[in-house]
């Protein structure tokens, strides 16, 4: 199931992970030309439309950002491409190239599949969810293809590895990588795998095209204590203010906007983690209201009396 991939990458695996082991900020590799050119053709040609019905964002909105996560549906080529992620000659390579034994494929395709983002569209650092929904497996490898045949550097789009978007600009250097058609990025996922895009900025006469890739992550049943954290969804951290903007210069209206921009999303992370503050809320208390829960707080209320008693007193 390895014939997609083109010979030249299946004959570099020792390479490939001596790339991937050195790699900043975090480990990850970016390997060109990986798939076989004429097949990589057919993806791009079955790539599928825009579509408003899979563009909602959290909120339920329609954005600018498109996903079809079935891939078997969508053409021969991307049932091909599915049949080999799934393949063990796949896993077992992958796993070669990155030091992860036993890999999972995700026939769910959770936050994963086609993506497909219009012009203006642009994604936060973030560190991913940590583990699969469904089956509770361990996040651990992103995959993405990207399938733009025209691209230039300064279109933006460009995917960002951040070494901790937490500190200040000047202590964070960011790797960018161009979303070159046949560009297949690797990259290990963990609680400092920050990673985002930059702003599509499409120049006149190209605003027809859009940034277009496909995204699979990959699992394992367990990970070593000292890299695991606790459950959580993917978390966000908002751009600072660009460096234009500064004491002594006068905003342009770009700058005003960029900065309205930036308040309007920094507005919908919060209104975000609000409602899912609710939902923990109400989570909560129905447990503590449940039978059970009073039930098992009554059983144990001599022990935990006792024990309050016998504690040394200072």
């Amino acid at each position: 199931m390895l014939d997609l991939i083109s010979p030249n990458v299946l004959g570099r695996a020792a390479a490939l992970r001596e790339s991937f082991e050195a790699a900043g900020p975090f480990r990850h590799l970016v390997v060109d030309g990986f798939l076989d050119p004429a097949y990589c053709q057919e993806l791009v040609r079955q790539f599928p439309a825009f579509d408003r019905s899979h563009a909602l964002n959290e909120f339920g909105e329609v954005g600018r950002k498109a996903v079809f996560q079935e891939l078997p549906k969508l053409g021969p080529a991307y049932q091909r491409f599915d049949r080999m992620l799934r393949s063990g000659e796949f896993l077992s390579f992958v796993g070669e190239i990155t030091g992860i034994p036993k890999l999972l494929y995700d026939p769910d395709y959770v936050g994963g599949g086609t993506h497909e983002n219009l012009d203006g569209q642009e994604l936060d650092p973030h560190v991913d969810f940590n583990y699969h929904p469904r089956t509770k497996h361990h996040r651990r490898l992103n995959l993405i293809l990207f399938l733009n045949p025209q691209w230039e550097p300064e279109w933006g789009g460009n995917l960002e590895l951040h070494r901790n978007p937490w500190l200040p600009p000047e202590e964070n250097p960011i790797k960018a990588i161009v979303p070159a058609a046949n560009r297949c990025v690797l990259f290990e996922t963990s609680e400092r795998s920050w990673h985002g895009f930059s702003c599509i900025q499409l120049p006149p006469g190209k605003q027809q095209l859009s940034r277009r890739s496909i995204a699979v992550y990959f699992y394992t049943r367990g990970r070593p204590a000292e890299e695991t954290a606790p459950n959580h969804a993917t978390v966000y951290v908002p751009r600072p203010l660009p460096p234009q903007v500064a004491a002594g210069r006068t905003l342009t209206e770009a700058d005003v906007q960029e900065i309205r921009d930036l308040l309007t999303r920094r507005d919908e992370q919060l209104r975000f983690l609000y409602r899912r503050e609710l939902k923990f809320s109400a989570l909560i208390d129905n447990i503590v209201r449940s039978p059970v829960y009073r039930l098992a707080a009554a059983v144990t209320w001599p022990a935990r009396k006792l024990k309050r008693w016998i504690q040394p007193k200072t």
